[in-house]
């Protein structure tokens, strides 16, 4: 069976149609089988969003929980549209889960206005607290908890690490989403260490693929410049036109998270995401055995990862620090 055959059906498996659920409130079906509501932020049809879906699906049925068995998991994958968000949001309000897992703020922000009831689980939200999907870490209060992705202060550790890694900078793009309130706090990080390191920052919006070469393009025809791509769901789902761009304009270019350097980026430094759904499995069996939210305190990551890619770092004619070589967990050849 081929690859692509493969992901067709676990999209098929894990996607549903809305009709399948009844308008009515949170409760088993007459057969025992639960419900999760699971919301992406990123494509159907991304490689990386089907890993995520896959690593929380894996780690249900090793809880005992399986799709088609004794739950029934129905997805929807917002691809970083904020109309989508809110549908899908509402969609789900009315369906009335068991428990919704939302994957990004841009995710967790309409849920929580559509649905102070149903249990939800988040990952991959920068600083909870601050974007008000719960009173604190410790003790969420509401019907909100899960795993923070990292605190916005990891943007003043991108320009050092930017500024290590191609010390001739002194210009920075920073690509940003105008819709994502986490956004604002991330570049804020970034401001505040900015002149230290004797760096000028400029916002590039990432709404459009138009948007996003245009403003690239632009910013790569003066000299020393570089490029950070703080996490959203809009950089995540045009992560590889960001890729291509910094490399076609010789631009060094700080990723937040692994799978980026993967696919060709030169460095990223952020915890492991998929391992962030994994561990949310374990949140949601507790949830459907009774426990609340508002008892379940918000984890943060465990360990934060730093990746090189060295075939972007030659074609961009850079030579890597042997002191940041050996900090870093993966080396991409």
């Amino acid at each position: 069976m081929s690859a692509q055959l493969k992901r067709r059906e676990f999209i098929g498996l894990l996607g549903g149609a809305a009709a399948a659920w009844p308008l009515a409130a949170r409760a088993q079906r007459p057969d025992g089988t639960r419900r999760i509501g699971v919301l992406m932020n990123l494509a159907a049809d991304d490689p990386e969003s089907q890993a995520r879906l896959m690593a929380f699906v894996q780690s249900l049925q090793q809880l005992g929980w399986t799709d088609g068995h004794n739950v029934h998991i129905e997805t929807r994958w917002a691809a970083a549209d904020a109309d989508r968000f809110r549908k899908y949001a509402a969609e789900f309000a009315a369906l009335a889960p068991d428990v919704i897992l939302a994957s990004g703020s841009s995710s967790v922000g309409p849920l929580l206005q559509a649905t102070h009831a149903v249990p939800i689980v988040f990952v991959n939200v920068p600083d909870p607290v601050d974007a008000g999907f719960v009173h604190s870490l410790a003790r969420p209060g509401g019907n909100a908890t899960g795993f923070s992705v990292f605190e916005y202060g990891i943007g003043s550790k991108w320009l050092e690490l930017l500024k290590e890694i191609a010390p001739s900078v002194t210009r920075v793009a920073v690509l940003r989403d105008p819709s994502f309130a986490a956004g604002i706090g991330q570049l804020a990080a970034m401001q505040a260490v900015a002149s230290s390191l004797r760096m000028e920052l400029t916002p590039i919006d990432v709404r459009q693929p138009g948007e996003i070469e245009r403003g690239i393009t632009e910013f790569a025809r003066a000299a020393n410049g570089g490029l950070i791509a703080p996490a959203s769901p809009s950089q995540g789902t045009h992560r590889k036109l960001i890729i291509t761009l910094a490399t076609r304009h010789r631009l060094p270019a700080v990723y937040p998270f692994r799978y980026m350097v993967t696919d060709g980026g030169l460095i990223s430094y952020g915890p492991d995401i998929t391992d962030q759904y994994r561990r949310a499995a374990g949140y949601v069996d507790r949830i459907l055995k009774g426990k609340k939210p508002a008892d379940l305190p918000v984890q943060e990551p465990v360990k934060y990862e730093l990746a090189i890619n060295l075939k972007t770092a030659r074609a961009l004619g850079l030579e890597i620090p042997p002191t940041l070589l050996a900090r870093a967990d993966e080396v991409i050849e």
